[in-house]
């Protein structure tokens, strides 16, 4: 058990995972074509072996689950489940008055720094913030914001020449803005590109 758990330490667990059923496969092979008295005591080798990690698989997979949710794996079908108990767990605290006067209650944030972030590109991020500069995707949802802007005031006077009984400028005009239209959203495609997930946006019809 020692060595398997030494073991975790340099594997994920899924690649610990893929070792068991890719062992599973060699013995079950190696039982097959070998002699009958030799293979059964490998068999039955293999198969405590097969069982002992299997046995820390689990060990380890039920450690990642909230306390009150552990030894209760075959009920968890989803992450809602764990989303619940991590709801609860902030529902009693707020009541319990844990969140009252805590250090900095009422100071601004500091977001000089991100603990989440890479050190390295946290701090070229604030190197470049200090100069006046912006990650490409800021500068360029900027310049996409300000186009769909001036677009819309383009339409807008186009379609009034249309409703004041100028269809040949509204049929001039309606190409231009269609070839504008493209250009902006050739712009919102590399823009959903480079922007960190959940900051995509839609192009326009």
């Amino acid at each position: 058990m020692a060595t398997c758990l030494r073991l975790g330490r340099f594997t994920t667990i899924d690649s610990l995972s893929l070792f068991v059923s890719t062992a599973r496969f060699s013995f079950s092979s190696s039982s097959s074509s070998s002699s009958s008295s030799s293979s059964s005591g490998k068999s039955k080798t293999g198969k405590k072996l097969m069982d002992r990690l299997s046995t820390v698989i689990d060990a380890v997979n039920d450690r990642k689950l909230p306390p009150e949710l552990r030894g209760q794996r075959s009920n968890v079908r989803s992450e809602t489940d764990i989303i619940n108990v991590v709801e609860q767990r902030i529902w009693h605290t707020m009541e319990e008055g844990k969140f009252e006067n805590l250090p900095g209650k009422g100071k601004p944030l500091k977001l000089d720094t991100n603990p989440r972030a890479d050190p390295a590109e946290d701090t070229l991020h604030r190197i470049l913030s200090k100069n006046g500069y912006a990650p490409e995707w800021v500068e360029l949802n900027k310049e996409i914001r300000s186009k769909i802007s001036e677009w819309r005031k383009s339409l807008k006077k186009a379609w009034a020449t249309k409703c004041s009984g100028d269809h040949s400028e509204w049929v001039e005009s309606s190409e231009a803005l269609k070839s504008q239209l493209r250009e902006i959203n050739d712009k919102v495609f590399r823009y959903n590109l480079i922007v960190p997930f959940g900051r995509q946006m839609f192009g326009l019809k």
